[in-house]
């Protein structure tokens, strides 16, 4: 990870914004998710439609590798670039003594979709900022890779989710922030990143409307057609006329075979058929009597054109019919016959009638992510060999085909991070902090917590998962792997903490402007 070049002084981060001298190299970036109220809704009416169909459907992220990323050698034990600094969580859980790991509020999942339509998920929490609205969570998780100031579509955090529900509401990606590296040159030495959420919301129900009303609102609507009778038609197109909700449709129908003498209007149909189905019918006394009449029709073709149909014959891709004249031996003219059968029918059509149901989707602002669930504390240029808590929703199997995890529930890990940084070559990360861990991938995302206090439920974030590893190559993951919140992390997440976001939805369900 690039280091800053100048020393942090700020032990908290609501001081003023870090000042970056005119000719450091930039170390953060930052890209637009859904920032329009409209996007963002229907980014979240997306997920949440059919009861949470598409995230039914979502599947973990994987990395872009077939091989499990190698930890390769340990390097320094000094990974700060300035002094330790941190900034304090709130919660809005009671407290509660446990013996057991009681399980953070602030957790959940993203969902995105990638640029080929794909669906997936990765681990998440809120975390602590001036305005309430942060989501911390791995860089590859928002970023999409090979793509620069590329990210994912339709990206959203559901805290607490669980098999579909939103609990807690809904909340849409904004904007995210992250390390210059990872964004330009995808260096996993800074694979994290602070996204900025909109309120949240809960989609509510659905409420029919008239059709003035439904013109003006301006969330999620749509028209339900209803096939009624022509007497209820008649009435109600009386009462309302044309600008109401009742209208008809004219069809055709299947014409209906008719005898020649047939005293109403019809139509002499012409329909092409084999030359036995011709020879049959022609033969057929009765046929005269209901007005059928044959054709035969001889077209004088090429000898070229000849010999392409009679090689499509052979080949069985033409079943049409080939005839040739001689004199004695040589062919002196080429035909295609083609056999057709005239029939008189009645032609028709028929009337349908329906009236239009207008429905509005109701939804309702659950306020800011940290009012709803809290959010932990971050933490930057703290010394490794930490006791951490990390947290995610494990899913993919381990390298020799085990799969002990679902991802339906959060799982954690406890214990004290490596002492040295860690090399991992496959995605270009020099300094890695590593803990001994069996979680898979889906727990990407999830939050590293330091100084976890079980009761409050909160900590401080001082790194997310980023890798997996198998360190002693038996094929069963048993590290997991962190960029290192130092200060170019703390400069990020600088600028993430004063992002301002919106409501999304109204007092009375209507998507805000």
């Amino acid at each position: 990870m690039k280091r800053l070049l100048f020393p942090l002084a700020v032990a908290g981060l609501s001081a003023a914004a870090l000042a970056v001298p005119a000719s450091a190299a930039p170390t953060w970036a930052s890209d637009n998710l859904l920032p329009k109220p409209a996007d963002a809704y229907g980014a979240a009416a997306f997920w949440m439609d059919a009861n949470g169909a598409a995230l039914r459907k979502a599947t973990q992220y994987r990395l872009d590798t077939k091989d499990v990323p190698k930890l390769v050698s340990a390097k320094t034990t000094d990974t700060t670039d300035g002094k330790p600094g941190m900034t304090g969580p709130t919660t809005t859980a009671k407290p509660a003594a446990s013996k057991n790991v009681n399980l953070p509020k602030t957790i959940g999942k993203v969902f995105f979709q990638d640029k080929d339509g794909h669906l997936h998920w990765c681990s998440a929490t809120s975390i602590q900022s001036q305005q309430r609205n942060l989501v911390a969570t791995a860089g590859h998780c928002v970023f999409e890779s090979d793509g620069k100031d590329d990210v994912y579509d339709k990206w959203v955090f559901i805290p607490g989710y669980f098999q579909g529900k939103a609990p807690f509401g809904v909340y849409v990606g904004a904007y995210a922030f992250t390390a210059y590296d990872l964004d330009t040159y995808d260096d996993y030495d800074g694979d994290f990143a602070f996204v900025a959420v909109h309120n949240g919301f809960a989609l509510t129900g659905q409420k029919e409307v008239v059709k003035s009303e439904f013109a003006k609102w301006a969330g999620d609507k749509w028209i339900k057609h209803e096939e009624i009778k022509k007497d209820e038609y008649d009435a109600g197109f009386e009462k309302y006329g044309p600008a109401g909700p009742y209208w008809s449709k004219d069809e055709d129908v299947t014409p209906e075979k008719v005898a020649h003498n047939y005293p109403g209007e019809k139509t002499l149909t012409k329909v092409e058929v084999t030359e036995s189905e011709y020879e049959k019918a022609a033969k057929d006394t009765a046929a005269d009597v209901n007005g059928e009449q044959y054709e035969k029709v001889r077209t004088p073709i090429s000898q070229e054109t000849f010999k392409e149909l009679q090689a499509k014959q052979g080949d069985g891709k033409w079943t049409g019919k080939l005839e040739v004249t001689k004199v004695g031996d040589v062919e002196t003219a080429w035909f295609e016959n083609h056999y057709y059968i005239k029939q008189w029918v009645k032609a028709g059509k028929t009337v349908r009638y329906f009236r239009d149901h207008y429905f509005i989707g109701m939804a309702k602002d659950m306020g800011r992510l940290g009012d709803v669930v809290g959010g932990q504390g971050v933490a930057w240029n703290q010394p490794l060999g930490q006791s951490v808590t990390v947290f995610g929703y494990p899913s993919a199997p381990h390298p020799d085909g085990d799969r002990p995890f679902s991802g339906v529930t959060p799982k954690w890990c406890a214990g004290k991070t490596g002492t040295k940084s860690w090399q991992v070559n496959m995605f270009r990360v020099e300094t890695h902090q590593v803990l001994k861990c069996s979680m898979t991938g889906g727990a990407d995302g999830g939050p590293w917590l330091m100084k976890y206090d079980n009761n409050k439920r909160t900590g401080y974030v001082n790194g997310v998962t980023s890798m997996f590893h198998d360190y002693d190559g038996n094929d069963r993951i048993d590290y997991v792997s962190s960029a290192i919140f130092d200060g170019e992390v703390a400069d990020v997440y600088n600028k993430a903490n004063y992002a301002k976001t919106k409501s999304i939805v109204g007092p009375n369900g209507e998507l805000l402007k």
